[in-house]
């Protein structure tokens, strides 16, 4: 009797091991508010309207790259817009006191946030300056099959 006692609470011992295994693995598939802001997902993208209060090609604030800081209805935004040279092949200039609308998420880098942005719109003229994905656009991204061609072989 004795070593059935001691199999059937060796066997509520397992039980209640793997029920606290599953529990934590459980916790741990969802994902936290910090760990949602380091990946970049479409679907939570939002427009940011604006006038320019400062255009920096080459900030030396992280991340880096150009960098624009806008003036919205609830305060000033710091937008990290990536490659600067992107808006240049588009000839897209951005300055003090133009009226500016961005689309991008809120993402976090360290303790803190920045506004990763994907479109930047100045009147009627677009630029994206992120894939859908989130991830920076490169100068040579934004040319033409005809123009990627051309510059096939050169190094």
């Amino acid at each position: 009797m004795k070593s059935k006692n001691r199999l059937l609470l060796l066997l509520f011992m397992l039980a209640g091991s793997l029920a606290l295994c599953l529990s934590l693995d459980a916790q741990q598939a969802m994902p936290s508010d910090a760990q949602l802001l380091r990946t970049y997902n479409a679907s939570r993208e939002i427009s940011l309207v604006g006038t320019i209060v400062k255009y920096e090609t080459a900030s030396t604030a992280p991340p880096m790259g150009a960098h624009v800081t806008i003036q919205t209805a609830t305060g000033q935004v710091d937008v990290h817009l990536g490659n600067a040279k992107v808006l240049e092949a588009d000839h897209f200039t951005l300055n003090a006191g133009d009226s500016v609308r961005i689309v991008g998420e809120p993402m976090a880098l360290g303790e803190g946030t920045y506004f990763a942005a994907r479109i930047v719109q100045k009147g009627t003229q677009a630029v994206a300056v992120r894939n859908a994905k989130g991830f920076p656009l490169s100068p040579a991204s934004t040319l033409t099959p005809a123009q990627k061609e051309a510059l096939r072989g050169v190094r």
